[in-house]
């Protein structure tokens, strides 16, 4: 859906934060336990208007899963043409994560990044781990390149993009697909110091 109006949202769900327009992917789950591709039209800490071909109704409860920033919980709001808005449920804590989130996000659109190269990357002493899923999967892999915020894995899996999952001890966001695995954003930055231990034996 290209031509939503924003102002179809209604100013109700837009006031207590201020809506950025970020391209993200991402998946979705309504309460009947149906998962759905999706992608962010607009955001903030408070809200999201998701563009999907399967719409949530009104008070529905809705889990997504989004692209650089995870995991969210909220309630579906209202619907428009080619999609919904959703309230975020969250705490503050989480609604500040959110706001530095997107702020990089909206830094990185307007510099027109592919993917964070904020930090160097480089290849580990010892490439060879595990990617454990959030159902308890388990697969081996081998860690391409390494940085502080996230990692190049080759994997013969393909876990959706936005799925959450556990690189080693590190919590991380699938983020992007490649011919030989995929791309993990790390849920929070760690140093250098971290990843040696992580990854030196």
């Amino acid at each position: 859906m290209s031509s939503m109006d924003l102002a179809t949202l209604g100013p109700h769900e837009r006031r207590a934060f201020e809506r950025v327009k970020v391209a993200l992917r991402g998946r979705f789950m309504l309460e009947d336990r149906s998962e759905h591709p999706c992608q962010v039209y607009d955001m903030s800490p408070g809200n999201i208007a998701l563009i999907a071909d399967r719409i949530g109704e009104p008070g529905e409860k809705v889990i997504a899963y989004l692209e650089h920033v995870g995991r969210i919980e909220g309630v579906v709001t209202r619907t428009f043409e080619g999609g919904f808005a959703m309230t975020v449920l969250a705490s503050e804590r989480k609604r500040e994560k959110l706001s530095v989130q997107l702020s990089w996000l909206v830094a990185r659109q307007k510099l027109g990044l592919a993917e964070d190269r904020r930090h160097d990357r480089v290849a580990p002493r010892n490439p060879f781990t595990s990617l454990r899923m959030d159902d308890g999967r388990s697969y081996e892999c081998r860690i391409i390149d390494l940085s502080l915020s996230g990692a190049g894995i080759e994997i013969d899996v393909r876990p959706a993009i936005g799925s959450q999952v556990t690189l080693g001890t590190m919590r991380g966001t699938v983020v992007r697909h490649f011919e030989e695995g995929i791309a993990i954003e790390f849920a929070s930055l760690h140093d250098q110091e971290e990843l040696d231990q992580q990854f030196s034996s």
